[in-house]
């Protein structure tokens, strides 16, 4: 398996994906002209993580904004991981919002309903 990392753009989140420690990290902006396009080798590498994943998988989701077509590729991402924690895997995700922003701290709370993975809500203080 190889390190993913993926350089963030204005549109797009920087994405870093480490099969060795387990750590994925999602920071930046997601409002790619095409979300499925962006995301699918993300989702792939996970479903190839899936077959031999590290002892704990931490990710680490820290955007400061996302539109709708990346909402639902985020789901498919955190869907992925709810595969690993359904076969007794050590999944934790950290959500990361601003400390005035209760649209993202709403949004990780969505997730967390939907997805049967612990959420981590973690305030950012400036």
């Amino acid at each position: 398996m190889e390190l993913i990392n993926i350089e963030g753009t204005p549109k797009t989140p920087t994405v870093t994906m480490n099969p060795t420690s387990g750590v994925i990290e999602i920071k930046g902006r997601s409002i790619p002209e095409n979300s499925i396009e962006f995301y699918k080798p993300i989702v792939d590498w996970l479903e190839e993580y899936n077959q031999g994943p590290a002892a704990k998988t931490v990710v680490n989701v820290q955007l400061e904004y996302f539109n709708t077509s990346s909402s639902k590729c985020i789901l498919d991402v955190f869907k992925k991981l709810e595969n690993l924690k359904k076969n007794q895997k050590d999944v934790i995700i950290n959500w990361y919002y601003e400390e005035d922003d209760e649209d993202m701290l709403e949004a990780g709370e969505d997730y967390e309903s939907i997805i049967k993975v612990p959420f981590k809500m973690i305030q950012i203080v400036d």
